[in-house]
């Protein structure tokens, strides 16, 4: 290591000397993560690589009424009988668990290495954090990455288990006000193949018209009933995580991918913050004016 300068001033000295950090945040939550008294160790990180399979497209003349070994299935019968060997005489919604449990150990994998990470610079907790997945390579590879900026919570004893959120900053800040703490992140994927019936094929195709009592619009019954349940589901799993604590700042996104004409994939995640009351409403003391107009 390179000996500090002894022609330095004295504060600047003292600021080489302590050593330097990483972190992932910006000037504004850093701020109020020090005027909460969070003093940040350092940026941490997790990853994990998965590989798993999305099965194509079934064949028109195979039944797939065998569906989903366990969750979500929904069967849809052809009303019109026997037309052509090319006619839809089924359609089908299906709960797909195999990439539903692929992905949460995927996500909890790399959410440990980070935690684990974050215990070895001796924090209490990780904030900001941030998670991404996308595609690693062609071949049905997907890559889980989280990071946050670990903390220390100053003159306070360590916890039994490092705490995490997505929250840093003010947003943070107003947690602790209402009497709320960080307990750890809750993040889940539900997945829906949709197989479509005559109908929805036709109606996903612009020439349903025919088949509907309004010729103008048309609900698309399987397609709603593929999105509303793959919510359902979704919500499910992140109530499960929860063990009675609240969920603070939820987001849900969705994800559909077409395979071929009529067969679909609908992907719902939910994410948000767990949070724990520790104590009563008590707001922070108002904030110390920095700059003068006068």
């Amino acid at each position: 290591m390179t000996p500090t300068p002894s022609d330095l001033p004295e504060a600047a000295k003292r600021r080489l000397s302590q050593g330097a950090f990483t972190s992932g945040l910006s000037v504004s939550d850093f701020a109020a993560c020090l005027e909460m008294g969070l003093e940040p160790l350092g940026l941490v990180q997790g990853f994990c690589a998965m590989q798993w399979t999305t099965f194509g497209s079934f064949g028109r003349g195979v039944t797939p009424f065998a569906g989903s070994s366990s969750g979500y299935v929904e069967n849809y019968q052809c009303p019109h009988g026997m037309i052509s060997s090319e006619h839809r005489m089924w359609g089908q919604n299906y709960e797909q668990t195999w990439i539903e449990n692929s992905w949460r150990d995927g996500f909890n994998s790399a959410y440990s290495r980070m935690l684990e990470e974050a215990g070895t610079l001796g924090a209490h907790g990780v904030v900001g954090l941030i998670d991404s997945e996308g595609p690693l390579s062609d071949v049905g590879v997907v890559e889980f990455h989280l990071s946050g900026t670990a903390v220390r919570v100053l003159d306070a004893p360590a916890p039994h288990h490092v705490w995490s959120t997505y929250l840093a900053g003010q947003r943070l800040a107003k947690i602790f006000e209402a009497g709320y703490a960080p307990v750890s992140v809750v993040s889940s994927v539900a997945s829906v193949r949709v197989l479509s019936s005559c109908i929805t094929e036709y109606l996903m195709g612009g020439t349903g018209a025919m088949w509907s009592v309004n010729a103008e619009t048309t609900e698309i019954e399987q397609i709603v009933s593929a999105q509303n349940e793959s919510r359902a589901i979704a919500r499910s799993f992140v109530r499960a995580q929860l063990h009675g604590d609240a969920l603070h700042g939820a987001s849900m996104t969705g994800l559909t991918r077409e395979f071929a004409q009529g067969d679909l994939e609908i992907q719902s995640r939910l994410s948000g913050n767990r949070i724990r009351r520790f104590k009563d409403f008590d707001p922070l003391t108002a904030p110390r004016p920095t700059v003068r107009l006068s």
